[in-house]
């Protein structure tokens, strides 16, 4: 039988989570219910309790409680619950994780859950879940459904969401994937609009070659999947076309670079093909949006909800540092492909963003800060986009892997 894990503060939603469960078990589901409750009693009976949870950090639920430090409490039970679905999840004793609350106890159940591999289904009930979701979401497939009224009771509205929710939970713990064929070796691509054409071409080739490439748009999150992706160990080689995030990151844009942005291949020692794609823009919403220090800059609207700024040549040489020393950082083989005729569609001569002064910056602080005994660097007379560079990074990347 499918099992689902509930992970909740059992204290103050304990009659939502025993509803919710209730719902789970009439599609024929298994359903654990574990407790990060810290100060009344359980409104329904755990099967695992708060001091298991606590426990599995070396914490004291007793403690807790008395020294009266709710974030605290919270921060040590979120690593708790974290522990005891990774171990339930080991023992084949979860085959989907979900949660219902608010702020905290979304924040709670959601730190547990992303602890757990990609495709490992989860859900979380959220009164949050209509905001800004990133802060529980992070960088893997965290599923976010909105609560509409408050988790507090079962009402009309309430009881049709978490039923819905308990439907949801039980179909994905008892889904199974359909075979796809021989598996393939998986490399990760991380492209923009602007280098779509060079990742389709490299793409198509390392397909032929007998690859399977995860495409990973560079939106900030998108980065940061594709890196627990590689951390996680599913990746033969990384194809790394496109580092815009760094832009976001040093100029204070709306797609920024995680911390762990360029070094999870490195850190790894797996293959990687890095270039230069997009470094020429920083992103932001609607024109309105672009901060006032930076409207005299160059601007470029995009679409109606995204704004492109021109990075400057100090931002590029910023950029080239940070690049630089992810890349003299990395344990395996590392190459690096600079495109001499535009890091993008739009920076090549004749578009809104050639601008040789900034691209120069960037390219003479690399030529300066990479170190060449580490990171084999390829400059070719083209463009990012040019079907011979993206063939060339392809093909490079195919033999390290090869040689490895």
């Amino acid at each position: 039988m499918a099992t689902v894990v509930l992970v909740g503060t059992l204290d103050t939603k304990g009659e939502e989570y025993a509803f919710l469960a209730d719902r789970i078990r009439e599609h024929g589901v298994d359903v654990v219910l574990v407790d990060a409750g810290i100060v009344g009693p359980p409104l329904t009976a755990p099967d695992v309790t708060r001091e298991e949870v606590a426990a599995a950090v070396g914490a004291d639920v007793g403690a807790l409680a008395a020294a009266g430090d709710r974030g605290a409490a919270v921060e040590t039970m979120s690593r708790g619950a974290a522990e005891i679905v990774k171990r339930l999840h080991a023992e084949g004793r979860l085959d989907a994780v979900g949660g219902l609350g608010g702020s905290g106890g979304s924040s709670l159940a959601t730190f547990a859950m992303r602890q757990l591999p990609i495709g490992v289904p989860k859900l979380m009930v959220s009164t949050v879940a209509s905001g800004d979701t990133s802060p529980y979401v992070g960088s893997v497939d965290v599923t976010m459904m909105y609560s509409v009224v408050d988790i507090a009771g079962v009402n009309q509205v309430s009881a049709k969401i978490m039923t819905n929710a308990a439907a949801a939970l039980a179909g994905m713990a008892k889904a199974t994937v359909p075979p796809l064929g021989e598996e393939r070796p998986l490399i990760t691509a991380s492209m923009f609009g602007v280098t779509t054409a060079a990742v389709t071409t490299a793409r198509e080739r390392l397909e032929e070659l007998g690859y399977e490439v995860l495409v990973f748009h560079q939106t900030g999150a998108g980065g940061g999947s594709m890196e627990a992706l590689i951390e996680a160990g599913f990746i033969a080689g990384s194809l790394d076309v496109t580092t815009t995030e760094f832009c976001d990151l040093v100029a204070g844009g709306a797609l920024v670079a995680v911390p762990e942005r360029l070094e999870s291949a490195g850190a790894r020692g797996i293959p990687q093909v890095v270039s230069l794609g997009a470094l020429d823009m920083v992103n932001f919403g609607p024109m309105e949006t672009v901060p006032e220090r930076y409207r005299d800059r160059n601007l470029y609207v995009h679409n109606p909800t995204i704004t492109l700024m021109r990075t400057t040549p100090d931002e590029c040489r910023q950029i080239a540092e940070i690049i630089a020393r992810k890349l003299n950082a990395a344990n395996g083989p590392t190459v690096l492909f600079v495109p001499l005729r535009g890091v993008s569609m739009i920076a090549v001569e004749g578009q809104v963003f050639h601008d040789p002064e900034a691209d120069e910056a960037l390219l003479s602080t690399l030529r300066e800060r990479i170190d060449t005994s580490k990171v084999e660097v390829h400059e070719l007379d083209a463009d990012v986009n040019d079907p011979v560079f993206a063939l060339a990074m392809a093909n490079r990347l195919h033999e390290l892997i090869e040689e490895a």
